[in-house]
């Protein structure tokens, strides 16, 4: 990519590093790590968005307690795999991705979703069976939120192959 030349120093490094020729290199590294990051945006982004649709009404017979027990390990299992994942992809071609504009968007709006999902739970996790009975207008708001960041973070993160 054409940010090459503006990359930092220690992404240089790490691209050049055995780590970054390994995931260019081998056959299967790269697509494994790709592969594993899907499957943990799909872990994380899915069980997020059911939670938010049901705090903003949609699925009203299953309370917002069981929901958010339910679904809170996949969305947490998800983040992990994104954790462990990612760092291998960009080490493949740290060099442009550390300019990268949409992958800087992307990691952006991904602290943005979480601190908002923190906020959240720090919020209105302790007393979720409060919000069946009826749901505030900013706890309403944050769910939308939600869903308009982790679809952003997706849309960019699909897209940072093509741009």
């Amino acid at each position: 990519m054409e940010h090459a030349a503006e990359a930092p120093a220690w992404a240089a490094a790490l691209e050049a590093s055995g780590f970054g020729l390994f995931m260019r290199q081998s056959l299967w590294a790269y697509p494994a790590a790709n592969l594993a990051h899907l499957l943990g945006l799909v872990l994380l982004v899915g069980p997020i968005i059911l939670f938010d649709l049901r705090v903003l009404g949609l699925g009203r017979s299953v309370a917002l307690a069981e929901a958010s027990r339910l679904l809170t390990p996949f969305a947490l299992a998800g983040l992990a795999i994104l954790a462990l994942s990612g760092p291998p992809m960009f080490a493949a071609d740290a060099r442009s991705l550390s300019t990268n504009a949409v992958l800087i968007a992307k990691l952006s709006l991904a602290f943005l979703a979480l601190a908002n999902a923190a906020l959240f739970r720090a919020v209105w996790g302790r007393d979720l069976a409060a919000l069946d009975l009826g749901t505030p207008a900013p706890a309403k708001l944050q769910a939308a939120a939600s869903v308009a960041l982790w679809l952003a973070v997706a849309a960019l993160g699909r897209t940072i192959a093509y741009l």
